[in-house]
């Protein structure tokens, strides 16, 4: 059987105050709002310190100096176009339009360059109008002949040197629809 024990100054509590245990003070208003910005604070410090370490991780943040400037490429110097009279240029046809090696080569002989022969490529398929030229001496002859050919670039080639031809124009595509053929 329960004990009964006597009414002491502990059992009379004043009203509108709450039961909170022995040594508890009832609690203050807006407390929920202080843990709720420090864990808000929390939620900002993490995230943030998270990204931080994913950039840096990444390589896509440099804690190196900053001041160093990447250098900048020199220009190229190009040779001015030329004409060199004593060195015949090959026409190569690398299209299937019939006749474009001969049309390439009369547009040739028309600005004053010699044409020694005109032939088919290897290729058919090739849409790109290049000049190839042997060696460096000869850029300036190479873009003489590039200034006569409409949509024609220039590259320095020892494929075909061999043959022993310094100056070959491979005609493409894109020359075919600049003339009209």
């Amino acid at each position: 059987m329960a004990q009964k024990f006597p009414r002491d100054r502990f059992d009379s509590i004043p009203h509108g105050i709450e039961r909170v245990g022995a040594h508890r003070a009832p609690a203050r208003k807006g407390a929920g709002w202080v843990a709720f910005g420090w864990a808000a604070l929390a939620t900002v410090v993490l995230a943030a310190a998270g990204i931080g370490g994913v950039i840096a991780f990444n390589d896509r943040l440099n804690f190196g100096d900053a001041g160093v400037a990447t250098p900048t490429p020199t220009p190229v110097v190009t040779a001015a176009p030329t004409v060199a009279p004593d060195i015949p240029v090959t026409v190569l046809n690398g299209t299937t339009t019939s006749g474009l090696a001969a049309r390439a080569g009369e547009a040739l002989t028309a600005a004053g360059i010699p044409v020694g022969t005109t032939a088919n490529a290897s290729e058919d398929t090739l849409t790109e109008t290049v000049v190839y030229y042997a060696t460096a001496d000869l850029e300036g002859a190479a873009r003489g002949v590039a200034a006569a050919i409409p949509e024609a670039d220039v590259r320095l080639s020892e494929q075909f040197a061999a043959i022993g031809t310094p100056l070959v124009l491979v005609v493409g595509s894109d020359y075919a629809a600049a003339t009209g053929g």
